[in-house]
């Protein structure tokens, strides 16, 4: 199965039609704290215009599963990525008033992968593996030791949720990272941006020519 595309933290119209345009299958805006963070209203405005055949996905922190449902409902989102300490309880409450796909983070500081990891593949529908950085949530910039991961994520491989691969990816590098880790999605932010929250479209199509052409 080909690699799929995520084009993140969307803060303009224009650039998530050119994700759209460029084929990707999803496209995200970002709730939690950071450059790129926007109002229900702002990302109801940068997603209007997407077509079903784009996925929308919501990026949060620790919001409580209620206000997490009421925005997805309010701006269709497809998916909602959970950071800030996401477990199989959390999901399990999203799970009751939000029929969408849920995608925890899990975050590293460095190539130990948690313990807890191994929960949410089993009850999540993808697992998000992106960089610590401390004050961060995402967006960092910051690659992750992917050659090392990929003995470590292989008993976590095939218990159901997809794995999304973020943190550091830019065009030049995509096509290495999908060759050692082989995840399902790449999700791209920072690496395809002239300033946080302005994607530069040269840059997202040279990201989508490197994920085509190895997979």
């Amino acid at each position: 199965m080909a690699t799929e595309i995520k084009f993140c933290g969307m803060t303009r119209a224009a650039d998530a039609q050119a994700g759209a345009a460029l084929g990707a299958e999803y496209v995200g805006v970002i709730f939690a704290p950071g450059p790129r963070r926007l109002t229900t209203d702002q990302a109801a405005a940068v997603l209007h215009d997407l077509s079903d055949s784009t996925r929308r996905v919501g990026v949060f922190d620790r919001a409580d599963a209620t206000t997490v449902a009421d925005i997805a409902k309010r701006i269709a989102l497809s998916a909602v990525q959970l950071h800030g300490g996401c477990d199989g309880a959390t999901i399990a409450r999203l799970r009751a008033t939000f029929g969408g796909e849920i995608w925890a983070v899990v975050r590293l500081a460095n190539v130990e992968v948690p313990a807890s990891a191994g929960v949410l593949f089993e009850y999540a529908d993808a697992v998000v593996l992106d960089t610590h950085v401390r004050g961060k949530l995402g967006g960092t910039g910051v690659a992750l030791p992917w050659r090392a991961l990929a003995t470590k994520l292989e008993p976590l491989r095939g218990r159901g949720a997809k794995l999304v691969l973020a943190g550091g990816l830019r065009p030049e590098n995509v096509s290495e990272a999908i060759g050692l880790l082989r995840p399902d999605v790449v999700d791209v932010s920072s690496g395809v941006e002239t300033a946080p929250g302005i994607k530069d479209h040269t840059r997202m199509r040279a990201f989508r020519d490197a994920v085509r052409a190895i997979t």
